[in-house]
C-alpha cells in the first residue's frame, strides 16, 4: 500500500498486492477502493499484481475542494499508472470506475493496456437528452444530491437496499454486506461524493468509448437499478470496436453470491485468454 501525489497536489492512495501481470481497478461511486478486496485477492492468489486507489474525494486519499470529476479521475489513474509505471495493465471498472478507465482511454490511448473490463458502468451516459432517449431524468439525479446533501448517512444505508438488489424479491444480501456498503460511503466527503453525481450522470462518453481498442469484456446485470442496462452496456457494445457483452440476468448493480462468483469466474477467463 502507498499514496503518490498529482499534480494539482492531491494524496491518492493505493493498494498494490501480488507480481505479474498489472491489473487495476476503478470502484464505484460512492465507494472506495475496499469493494474490490475480493477481487483483488482473487487475481493476486492466480498470478497477477493486483491494484485499486481510493478516488480523491473519499477512502484514504485527499479530500480536494476541486477536482472531483471525470476528466480529472482519469488524470488520477494515468498518475498512478505512471507513478507505478505499469505496463500490459489490464483496467476494470465498475460503475464510475467503468467511466473513469473509459475516459482515461479516451484521453491517454491505451499503449499501456492490454485489455479492459466494463462491469455495470455508466458508459456512455446515464442522464436523458434528446440525443439520449433511454436515459434517466435528471430528477433521478437531483434526488441522489439531495440525498446527500441532506441525512446522508440514512440515505446511504436506503440506497444500498437498491445497490444489491436487497429490494427484490427473495434477495439474500446480507445486512453486512449493507452495512460494509454504508462504511465505505460515509468515508467519502459530501463535497467530492455530491460533485461526483454530475461527473457520473452528465459526462458523455462516447467518443472515448470510440477510441478503445483493446479487447473489452462489457458486463451488466439487467435488474440493475442503478445504471439501468438499456443506455448503458446495451449501448456501449456498439460503440467498442473489439468488445464482447455478456448479460446477468437477473443481478444488481453490485454482485454479490452467485453472480460475484459468476463474475469472478468471467474475470479470471478474461485475463486469461
Amino acid at each position: 500500500m502507498g499514496t503518490f501525489t498529482t499534480e494539482d497536489g492531491v494524496d491518492i492512495f493505493y493498494k498494490d498486492w501480488g507480481s505479474g501481470q498489472p491489473v487495476v481497478f476503478s470502484h464505484g461511486w460512492p465507494l472506495t477502493s475496499d469493494a474490490w478486496d475480493p477481487q483483488l485477492q482473487l487475481v493476486a492468489d492466480a498470478g497477477y499484481r493486483a491494484i485499486a486507489h481510493d478516488r480523491r474525494g473519499g477512502g484514504r486519499s485527499s479530500q480536494p475542494w476541486e477536482g472531483n470529476d471525470l476528466t480529472t479521475y482519469a488524470e488520477d489513474l494515468a498518475g498512478l499508472i505512471e507513478h507505478l509505471d505499469l505496463h500490459d495493465v489490464v483496467l476494470v471498472g465498475h460503475s464510475t470506475g467503468g467511466g473513469e478507465v473509459t475516459r482515461y482511454m479516451g484521453r491517454h490511448g491505451t499503449a499501456r493496456v492490454a485489455k479492459a473490463v466494463l462491469l455495470s458502468a455508466i458508459p456512455p451516459l446515464m442522464v436523458r437528452t434528446d440525443a439520449n432517449p433511454d436515459g434517466l431524468p435528471l430528477s433521478v439525479f437531483d434526488d441522489i444530491r439531495a440525498g446527500v446533501a441532506g441525512d446522508r448517512s440514512q440515505y446511504y444505508a436506503d440506497l444500498s437496499a437498491a445497490f444489491y438488489g436487497a429490494n427484490r424479491p427473495g434477495s439474500s444480501v446480507s445486512q453486512g454486506k449493507r452495512d460494509e456498503f454504508w462504511l465505505q460511503s460515509m468515508s467519502v466527503g459530501i463535497k467530492g461524493a455530491y460533485d461526483c453525481v454530475k461527473a457520473f450522470s452528465e459526462t458523455d462518453l462516447t467518443e472515448d468509448l470510440e477510441a478503445i481498442d483493446v479487447p473489452t469484456l462489457i458486463l451488466h446485470g439487467d435488474d440493475d437499478q442503478i445504471v439501468p442496462i438499456v443506455a448503458a452496456a446495451r449501448r456501449s457494445i456498439d460503440l467498442v470496436p473489439n468488445a464482447t457483452l455478456k448479460v446477468y440476468p437477473g443481478a444488481p448493480h453490485g454482485l454479490t453470491g452467485a453472480h460475484e462468483e459468476e463474475f469472478n469466474a468471467d474475470l479470471l477467463a478474461f485475463l486469461g485468454s
